[in-house]
């Protein structure tokens, strides 16, 4: 454990003006405060949080830094109060200090919960104050260095299981490449013990085997660089982590002997100019591995990550993976957003991380705690990709980005509104996958909302979620609508006139806070209208329900377009109906409304009092009928049946080869019409074809 006078040294040794007094009076009172508490290894509790603080010295932080990560466990852990904090060291500390208790203050009901909570709240913290979170992961980083000596197997694995999914991804997307290795090192140890234990084993083994190869490799891309007059402040070699080497080994499918780039280089110079000269002299040098060349100074990684990656072969077929840089990007690489300190410069972090504004643009619109993890997750765990805007702006996105995930990146009105794309000139469908360097041109229409199916190939996780948005609201919209129209037909059928203070009353009897709840409630099947009556009326439900069991019809009809489920309703998919199909409702819990129709022989098993008079709106819009054909096995004959819905103005949107043999083809067509007549016209052509042995619509299923 640091000393007191120690810790001081070293953060004066990088800044000189640090506020010597306010680490000295942290300390003592963190150490008087945490008094004889004992952690799991049995040391004073006292030496974590300076331990902790002494972790962030590396990353040469501020004296308000270091002292909140003295300070980071007093609220949480003593009889210390934020108003003590706040009169002992200022408002600025007690802030940070608070910002760390709540991060790991995490009460939830479940383990996604707990989960997406942290994570809602690191994004959150990070957009505040990125220091709240440096000291965080430092505190997780020096409790996984103590792991071990936790008792519980499953307290370490769930510990454990958290730092790989939650804490690592993040340490890695602020850029801190230091924290995220050992992290996933030390939690890849506790998940996979075995694998950890014979992977270090090997290591061990090579090490012994070729105990001048980093060496010899170090000497001679020094005097590679040195011959091409290239100036290189350092040349180092290092093995890589088991954690690593594993995820090589899983995802080549090979085993550890057969791996050939198990150790890493990094050459520092003294300019961006030095990178590519230095990259030219080791490509002269060494023959390079095709397609493992990467350029992250031209274009940076979204967390600013700046360096070149290039893969070579030395004579004795090792593989030798080399990242080049200058002092500024190698500062950047280890200390991150850290390098930046956004809070010196009085600007969000989000002004160096876009991708930080976007993930708080998620996190606000996600409904349910799975859905923040898999958006932080996509966000967070995706190879990149770079295309251009018709400008020349550099767009970064995960590899399998369509122009929808494209046009949302851009901003969230332009995928919005998206209708079309041009890809390096040249139309192509919304869900072609980009590649490296396409220029794309998104075509946009006013008044235009995204289309449901996008949820279906688009990648980014501010593309799905502004898909998801608009379709939540779309259906909320819809299920207004349609329990709007069930409430009124309820009113009417009551006979009386309600007042404004009757629903009211009405609401605090069903716990609802307002009338659109009560609206949804009652299209989703929830609520049924008795209940509602009985809440308006007492006794009025028990009377409704005995007029109904002796067959007595609801009062007015309620109307349904083509579109149904943007009217919070669902159209049945065993019986089809299309517009001008005699029609009825059946209100099914949880689901909502479904439209049969009148002749569907699954009308038979809902109750008589689930049934709603249901009527086609004038404007109804189209449908989709299926007609069950058999042809003739000939050629030509399917072209026959295309031609005739072609002359009818119809639409295939799905064609299935239910069953065929030697003479025939059966098939079912999905057609989209204008209503039943269409529908009936298109039977009767199909009917009157040679090659056409039957045509009909098919019966419900």
């Amino acid at each position: 454990m640091l000393r007191q006078y120690e810790l001081v040294e070293k953060v004066k040794a990088y800044d000189p003006d640090a506020d010597e007094d306010l680490l000295n009076r942290a300390y003592v009172f963190s150490m008087k405060a945490h008094g004889s508490q004992l952690r799991a290894s049995g040391d004073p509790y006292f030496s974590h949080p300076i331990e902790v603080a002494g972790i962030l010295t590396d990353l040469r932080l501020d004296h308000e830094t270091i002292a909140t990560a003295i300070l980071h466990d007093t609220i949480e852990d003593t009889m210390a109060t934020p108003e003590d904090i706040s009169r002992l060291f200022g408002d600025g500390i007690a802030r940070l200090v608070d910002g760390v208790t709540k991060l790991s203050r995490i009460e939830a009901q479940s383990e996604s919960e707990r989960a997406a909570e942290n994570l809602r709240r690191f994004v959150l913290a990070m957009s505040d104050d990125i220091r709240v979170l440096l000291v965080k992961l430092a505190d997780r980083l020096h409790n996984m260095r103590t792991l071990h000596f936790l008792k519980s197997p499953e307290k370490r694995r769930r510990i454990a299981k958290e730092t790989w999914d939650i804490y690592a991804p993040l340490a890695e997307r602020i850029g801190l490449y230091g924290f995220m290795d050992e992290l996933k090192d030390l939690a890849f140890r506790e998940l996979e013990p075995e694998a950890w234990e014979g992977i270090t084993a090997r290591l061990a083994a090579l090490r012994a085997g070729n105990q001048d190869t980093i060496g010899r490799i170090e000497s001679g891309i020094r005097l590679a660089l040195a011959q091409a007059g290239v100036p290189a402040d350092d040349v180092r070699g290092r093995e890589k982590r088991p954690w690593s080497i594993f995820a090589k080994m899983k995802e080549r499918d090979i085993a550890f002997e057969q791996l050939s780039d198990v150790v890493a280089f990094r050459v520092i110079t003294r300019s961006p100019d030095d990178c590519y000269r230095a990259l030219g002299a080791l490509h002269q040098r060494w023959k390079m591995v095709p397609g493992r060349f990467k350029d992250y100074i031209s274009t940076p990684k979204a967390n600013g990550y700046r360096s070149l990656h290039t893969t070579l072969i030395d004579r004795d077929r090792l593989r030798i993976e080399v990242q080049i840089r200058d002092a500024e990007m190698h500062a950047e690489a280890e200390f991150g957003m850290a390098a930046h300190w956004a809070y010196k410069q009085k600007q969000g972090a989000d002004v160096h991380y876009p991708w930080l504004r976007d993930l708080i643009e998620i996190l606000e619109q996600a409904q349910s705690p799975e859905e923040v993890l898999e958006h932080t997750r996509m966000a967070m765990f995706t190879d990149r990709l770079f295309c251009f805007t018709p400008k020349g702006e550099l767009i970064q996105l995960p590899m399998g980005a369509t122009p929808v995930d494209f046009a949302y990146a851009v901003h969230t009105t332009l995928g919005d509104t998206c209708v079309g794309a041009r890809v390096n000139g040249k139309t192509v469908p919304l869900r072609t996958p980009l590649k490296n360097g396409d220029q794309v041109e998104i075509l946009t229409r006013a008044n235009r909302t995204p289309d449901p199916a996008w949820e279906k190939f688009v990648v980014t996780a501010k593309a799905r979620a502004a898909v998801r948005r608009h379709v939540r609201a779309r259906e909320r919209a819809g299920l207004q609508r349609t329990g709007r129209a069930l409430f009124e037909r309820i009113v009417r059928e009551l006979k009386v006139t309600i007042s404004p203070e009757a629903v009211t009353e009405a609401l605090a009897r069903l716990r609802l806070p307002d009338e659109a709840a009560l609206h949804i409630a009652l299209a989703r099947g929830t609520l049924s209208d008795a209940q509602v009556m009985d809440a308006l009326i007492p006794g009025a439900g028990a009377r409704r329900r005995r007029r109904r069991r002796r067959g007595a019809a609801g009062t007015g009809s309620i109307l349904v377009d083509g579109h149904a489920t943007e009217a919070g309703m669902a159209l049945a998919g065993c019986c089809m109906p299309v517009p001008g199909d005699r029609i009825i409702g059946v209100r099914v819990p949880d689901r909502g409304v479904v439209v049969h129709r009148l002749a569907c022989p699954h009308l038979d098993d809902a109750a008589h009092e689930d049934w709603l008079d249901l009527a086609w709106a004038p404007d109804a819009g189209t449908g989709t009928g299926r007609i069950d054909v058999v042809v003739i096995n000939e050629p030509g004959a399917l072209a026959q049946v295309t031609q005739v819905l072609a002359r009818q103005g119809a639409n295939i949107v799905n064609l299935t080869l239910d069953e065929r043999d030697r003479a025939h083809h059966h098939y079912v067509l999905d057609v989209e019409v204008e209503d039943a007549r269409h529908l009936e016209d298109i039977v009767t052509g199909l009917k009157a074809l040679e090659a056409v042995v039957a045509a009909e619509r098919a019966p419900p299923a």
